[in-house]
């Protein structure tokens, strides 16, 4: 990008700021009003990439006490935030899985059992992580998985996939992020919005699980097509075939002893993440413990910590997460999502209600933390149901679902930042790609809670 571009997409973003800042906006305060001038700015900037992702960020932090809206102490609150320590922990125990050889050695025993295509690489990526994602933090199913995509793209032929050259390398970074967030609509424990919907509606376990898997699944499958049709690959298929794959496995050899260190702590923090609800402890702090103990034992060290992992991304995690928080402190969320709903009328159809929550959760969640959107969203969804002598499910379990369908900018999830961290793909086909797939989550989640999901939703 030159230097008119990058003039451009500031003026641009001043201008959009200057212009929601002069419209009047009733009942709202000036620092509500602000921040939603502040989250266009910062949508201008992001979408452009005027400046770099994490600079924005740095920006939104001094921005907001300097307009008045939180205090510096506040907005940094931002990175404090357990999804940060996640992202630290998720990133760390994937270094620990590449430097060891593990991640190369799954890779090679995956794909001897799948096949050598491409169409089958894409699928292995997207449903390994959908499937691990609806028990575990769909971060740290993504973090576990990145490295083994890195080691698959080499085998297809593809060279130099971090300057943005290669297809096959888009779809297979996108295709695990996104099955991630598909991954965990199956289960209650599988996002955290999900937690708040089910924190609100009391559903059972096995309710959720009845309309929850067959949406995962669906929507799985769509992200492997889509992606497919989006980036056509590329490549054919792995160079040598099958006797590549034989060749390389026969040259590792038996399992190192950090290869079986590695593989045992990763295993015993999956087995913390299963089984939080018996043990108290939370996620985060199960990231954290993988992460400790792998430095413990020496499978890395710090330097590999300071020297692979992408700091910049945290930072501009960090930044929208405290622009976030800001429009939830600030009351201008909330002021948002009522003007909306006002202006439905006094009796809208339940698929009308339905449909402009979701949108609304969407376009919301592109932006901010989507657990403080579900914190929004999801009690005005049960009220609502309620008064109109609904299941009490009705809105909220489509909304906590939309509150996950993060897949058109990298500020949007935590998979997705890291999937453009990678350098495979950039923020104009992360939109590309996601915004189909959003139109399409919205419309098979209506559909499968509309049919199975109606006897289920209390």
């Amino acid at each position: 990008m030159n230097i008119n571009k990058k003039a451009m997409g500031f003026v641009v973003a001043i201008l959009a700021f200057i212009a929601i800042m002069l419209i009047p906006m009733h009942g709202l305060s000036y620092p509500g009003r602000a921040a939603i001038a502040l989250l266009v700015f910062a949508i201008v900037m992001w979408g452009t990439e005027t400046v770099p992702l994490p600079v924005t960020s740095i920006m939104i932090m001094f921005l907001l006490p300097l307009l008045g809206i939180e205090s510096f102490t506040n907005a940094a609150v931002g990175f404090a935030n357990p999804i940060i320590f996640l992202m630290i922990g998720g990133f760390i125990l994937a270094e620990a899985i590449r430097k060891s050889g593990l991640a190369k050695r799954f890779t090679y025993f995956l794909l001897s059992k799948l096949g050598t295509s491409p169409s089958m690489s894409l699928f292995a990526a997207i449903f390994s992580t959908g499937l691990l994602s609806a028990w575990i933090e769909n971060v740290v199913a993504f973090a576990m998985l990145l490295p083994i995509i890195k080691e698959i793209i080499p085998l297809m032929g593809v060279k130099d996939a971090e300057k943005g050259n290669s297809n096959f390398a888009k779809a297979m970074v996108l295709g695990a992020s996104y099955g991630s967030l598909a991954g965990g609509f199956g289960t209650e424990i599988g996002t955290a919005p999900n937690l708040m919907a089910a924190a609100y509606t009391h559903l059972p376990f096995a309710n959720w699980m009845v309309f929850g898997f067959p949406l995962a699944i669906i929507l799985l499958l769509a992200i492997w097509k889509t992606l497919q049709w989006v980036f056509p690959p590329e490549v054919e298929g792995i160079i040598g075939g099958k006797e590549t794959l034989t060749n390389t496995l026969s040259k590792l050899g038996s399992m190192s002893k950090t290869e079986k260190i590695t593989a045992v702590i990763l295993f015993f923090t999956i087995g913390l993440w299963v089984t939080t609800g018996f043990t108290g402890l939370d996620s985060y702090s199960v990231a954290l413990i993988g992460a400790a103990l792998y430095f413990i034992t020496g499978v890395i060290d710090w330097k590999d910590a300071q020297k692979n992992i992408d700091w910049g991304l945290i930072i501009f995690f960090g930044g929208a997460l405290a622009l976030g928080a800001a429009l939830l402190n600030s009351g201008a969320a909330t002021y948002l999502i009522q003007d909306v709903l006002g202006m439905l009328g006094g009796n809208p159809a339940t698929l009308v209600i339905m449909l402009v929550l979701m949108v609304i959760a969407v376009i919301f969640t592109q932006v901010m933390s989507n657990i403080a959107l579900s914190a929004i969203l999801v009690p005005i969804a049960v009220t609502l149901a309620s008064a109109q002598g609904q299941p009490i499910g009705i809105y909220a379990v489509p909304v906590a679902i939309a509150c996950s369908l993060s897949f058109m900018f990298p500020m949007a999830d935590p998979t997705v930042a890291m999937a453009y961290g990678t350098g495979y793909v950039n923020v104009k086909e992360i939109f590309k790609a996601g915004l189909p797939m959003v139109i399409i989550g919205i419309i098979v989640s209506i559909a499968v809670i509309l049919t199975i999901g109606i006897p289920f939703l209390g």
